[in-house]
């Protein structure tokens, strides 16, 4: 069993759309020129302080930089590095999400160089970031915090106090805390929550669709009981006390979850925080940012926290990004260069404070960062947004208990969030469990 995907298997599992014709492809010119390719941010400051930012360094290195801006709308930033990569030749730098860096990882050169110095600046990374950003025993991509984000609990304050009797402030203070003050945030005090809320009139928003934001909340859940659908050898474990363990808490979670659960999309939570009809969500401060702008009083009551923990610990699930070097770049020298000024600290702060503390840094030794201290309101809503070194949490990724071959399949088929969507038609967790135990074995074969 490979531990990393080969760019025709991943291609023909639909992750991207080789087989579309090329569009929007450019040819980096003689030495002096670089073509960069970056996600669209959805927060258009964000485009703009990276302008600035780029520009600045053109200037001092003489360098002219093309920098386009690839929206995730219809898959256009997919498609682009699918078609360059199979016509090798485009842009020299490429933004890459998720399972993406394996993906290509057969036409990516290794940044090892860039990240030894970094990992020596900056301190070891998690987990998270290593089972997506090296391959074959070798980095093939930088993380940044340029549109990493986690999905982190987001809950209305004053629900939380008067239907579940919990003061999150007080477990989550906009301060330096220790991992005491939050010990009893856990599974089973969320379930507690839950159903304290659901009886009020305002469940949790959480989707069991097969969506990015349920394979992260469920993701992270089963990952948190130690439910591992595989091992690192690709071997099946699906049907073990640990899952059951995770659907038995699963099954007595989704009574208390919206009607529609399973019909989510990845905006349904956002609009149940912001339309006032949920008391906690799992998402990125996106939804609160909009509720500033749409619905002021609800933003006020809202606070930003850390994952439950479960028997494995508190887990936050994350989507990274990671800038990558095309092998077939035509200014790597160029390029490398500016990877480095890009993944170094003071630009990675400049461009999250541009974005309101939005973008998450790889680095725990960047949890400092003052923006999420000075966001609001509430002043210090976002502030445990990061992971801080007393919340004693990781970053977590869905499916990295095996091989990314098989967690990428995962992912695409939505399985562990369809394992709850059927307990909540009713089926049994043996009938969940089987269903999953069929589909891994058709991954694996």
């Amino acid at each position: 069993m490979k531990a990393r995907l080969t760019r025709r298997r991943a291609l023909n599992l639909g992750v991207a759309a080789a087989a579309l014709p090329l569009v929007h492809i450019r040819t980096a010119g003689a030495a002096g020129k670089l073509n960069v390719a970056l996600w669209d941010h959805w927060v258009p400051a964000g485009n703009e302080a990276m302008r600035k930012l780029v520009a600045a360094w053109s200037e001092k290195n003489k360098v002219e930089v093309n920098l386009d801006f690839l929206t995730s709308v219809g898959n256009k930033i997919q498609i682009t590095m699918a078609a360059e990569a199979q016509a090798k030749t485009g842009h020299d730098i490429m933004a890459f999400d998720m399972w993406s860096v394996h993906q290509y990882t057969d036409v990516l050169d290794s940044v090892d160089d860039i990240m030894q110095g970094f990992i020596a600046k900056y301190g070891k990374l998690g987990r998270a970031y290593e089972y997506l950003g090296v391959s074959d025993g070798h980095w093939k991509g930088v993380p940044v915090a340029w549109g990493s984000a986690p999905l982190t609990p987001c809950a209305r304050i004053s629900m939380f106090k008067d239907f579940a009797g919990i003061d999150i402030q007080k477990w989550f203070p906009a301060h330096e805390s220790t991992p005491a003050a939050s010990a009893d945030w856990t599974y089973d005090t969320q379930l507690k929550a839950a159903e304290a809320c659901h009886k009020a009139g305002f469940p949790f928003g959480f989707g069991c669709g097969g969506t990015t934001d349920s394979n992260q909340t469920w993701g992270a859940t089963f990952g948190a009981f130690g439910a591992d659908l595989v091992d690192a050898k690709g071997t099946i474990t699906v049907d073990s006390d640990n899952v059951r363990q995770a659907l038995e808490y699963a099954k007595r979670m989704v009574p208390y979850l919206p009607p529609d659960t399973v019909s989510y999309d990845d905006a349904s939570n956002n609009r149940a925080l912001i339309s006032g009809r949920s008391a906690m969500i799992w998402n990125p401060p996106s939804a609160w940012a909009v509720a500033k702008r749409d619905a002021p009083k609800v933003a006020e009551d809202c606070w930003t926290f850390s994952n439950p923990r479960g028997p494995k610990g508190r887990l936050v699930p994350m989507r990274p990004y990671f800038f990558g070097l095309w092998s077939f770049a035509q200014n790597k020298s160029a390029a490398r260069d500016l990877l480095s000024y890009l993944g170094a600290r003071e630009q990675m702060e400049f461009l999250t404070s541009a974005v309101d503390g939005y973008d998450i840094p790889p680095y725990l030794s960047m949890s400092d960062f003052k923006i999420w201290g000075e966001v609001g309101p509430p002043k210090g809503t976002v502030y445990n947004y990061p992971i801080r070194p007393w919340h004693d949490a990781e970053y977590y990724v869905t499916g990295s208990s095996g091989p990314p071959d098989i967690g990428i399949q995962a992912w695409n088929r939505g399985l562990i969030p369809t394992m709850v969507s059927k307990l909540v038609a009713g089926q049994t967790i043996q009938q969940a469990i089987d269903w999953a135990k069929d589909e891994l074995e058709g991954f694996t074969r």
